[in-house]
């Protein structure tokens, strides 16, 4: 497919309630994405603790891009195209470390300071009476075009145009700010590594899963049924923590038609937590924490935002109320690679951090009970998104009961509202040819979201 004939064909791929299966499908399509999403938007990049001390190191990517998150002598977080400009090689191996006061490449040695800027080039007479300059920038390790972050949530952009990061976030900043505020010292640390899962799918489908409640109660039966036959038996219907995060799957329809889902422009949205506050005893010590940090009304305001998943598209996902940080890194049209990132609430006990590991582990980890349903459920969709059996992927649920907001789109429970509004960015991306160009604001009357 031709970008040309791609974008004759892009108004049809893309309908107020439906979408084509080429946008999940088509390898083309994917190249475009990455050129014209992932190349312009804010992309999530990781968070200031991961480097704590200059010279620490956070390998990622933008898109197809290496990119090396770094924290230079000046305390500075920098970051940095991973590549050496001799050959093309990147810099830094995958992972994170601690290069010491340069970066080496390891093809020919040539060192470079922590902000980018060349530092040295081995045998530097070879170079005598050619073009090259040492003190040019095509000669460094670049900067990625823009990078900004948010109480310590670093994110990066290629592109020299379009909104600051404030403006990108819209009302999924209060998720970031809320995030940190939940710290009775008011910041939060990443915790340990990260763990990764591998879905044969496109990265479209994990964050419309983000924000669909519906798929609950049938995705997950064999986990929240065994959870709940196990409270019963064992427990006498007291379910301990483990078990009540399983069985919050199960809840009738009635209590997801309850939720509130709020969507923004450039494909942001969030919704209502499923979990109520807990009243055991490591939950009444944290909220003491909170108090004597705050006072009692300010936690109370902080408590009272409770939220479940957050997408800020099209690169993340953070779950507030137990401190996860989903990321999504595309590989192919078929492959994505989800990063998962645990946070400690910095002022918290260990026993408090002992239960965001346990989320962790029951809801996000690769041997997660819950994962697995998500996982297989998205390689279904890819594989039955290649039969003749039908061209077309329905987003009719609710449609036309969506409520305009102040800077807002209001759906409720089951609505497709957030994959309605992820498609309406994706286009509004798409749709901007080649270059620097930025797609203006979605605009939350577009008559494509709301009808």
């Amino acid at each position: 497919m031709l970008v040309e004939s791609f974008e004759t064909r892009l108004s049809d791929l893309v309908h107020p309630d439906h979408v084509h299966q080429d946008v999940y499908t088509d390898p083309e399509i994917f190249e475009l994405e990455m050129e014209r999403i992932f190349g312009r938007a804010w992309v999530y990049i990781g968070h200031e603790s991961q480097v704590p001390n200059p010279g620490d190191y956070w390998t990622t990517l933008i898109g197809r891009d290496p990119v090396v998150m770094v924290r230079d002598k000046t305390g500075k977080v920098n970051v940095l195209h991973n590549r050496c400009p001799h050959k093309g090689a990147k810099v830094v191996g995958e992972g994170c470390g601690n290069a010491g006061p340069i970066f080496r490449c390891p093809y020919h040695a040539w060192t470079f300071k922590l902000d980018g800027s060349l530092m040295g080039v081995p045998h530097r007479s070879w170079y005598d009476g050619t073009g090259f300059d040492p003190k040019g920038d095509e000669f460094s390790m670049r900067s990625v075009t823009r990078v900004d972050s948010h109480r310590g949530f670093v994110f990066a952009s290629l592109s020299k145009d379009g909104p600051d990061l404030k403006e990108f976030l819209g009302g999924t900043i209060t998720t970031l700010d809320n995030f940190a505020d939940r710290a009775p010292e008011g910041y939060v640390i990443v915790a340990g590594g990260v763990q990764r899962v591998w879905q044969e799918s496109n990265w479209k489908l994990f964050l419309e899963n983000m924000n669909d409640t519906a798929h609950a109660p049938a995705t997950h039966e064999s986990s929240w049924t065994a959870a709940k036959q196990t409270a019963q038996s064992r427990f006498e219907g007291k379910s301990p923590f483990q078990l009540h995060i399983i069985e919050g799957n199960g809840e009738p329809n009635a209590f997801w038609e309850a939720l509130d889902f709020r969507c923004y422009d450039y494909g942001h949205s969030f919704f209502d937590a499923i979990f109520n506050a807990p009243g055991d005893r490591i939950s009444l010590e944290y909220r003491a924490q909170l108090n004597a940090a705050y006072g009692e009304e300010r936690a109370a305001e902080i408590q009272k935002i409770n939220r479940h998943n957050t997408v800020i598209y099209p690169s993340c996902s953070p779950h507030v109320g137990f401190q996860q940080m989903r990321v999504v890194r595309p590989m192919a049209v078929n492959r994505t690679m989800i990063e998962f990132f645990t946070f400690r609430l910095a002022g918290t006990t260990d026993e408090f951090f002992q239960r965001t590991i346990n989320y962790t582990n029951i809801v996000n980890s690769p041997s997660s009970l819950v994962m697995v349903d998500d996982v297989d459920l998205y390689r279904r969709c890819q594989e039955g998104m290649l039969s003749d059996g039908g061209k077309w992927i329905s987003q009719h649920r609710n449609f036309g009961k969506d409520v305009q907001g102040d800077n807002e789109i209001i759906g409720k429970g089951v609505t497709e509202l957030p994959m309605r509004n992820q498609f309406r960015a994706w286009r509004e991306y798409m749709e901007v040819p080649n270059g620097d160009a930025q797609p203006a604001p979605v605009g939350t009357s577009d008559e494509r979201c709301v009808s």
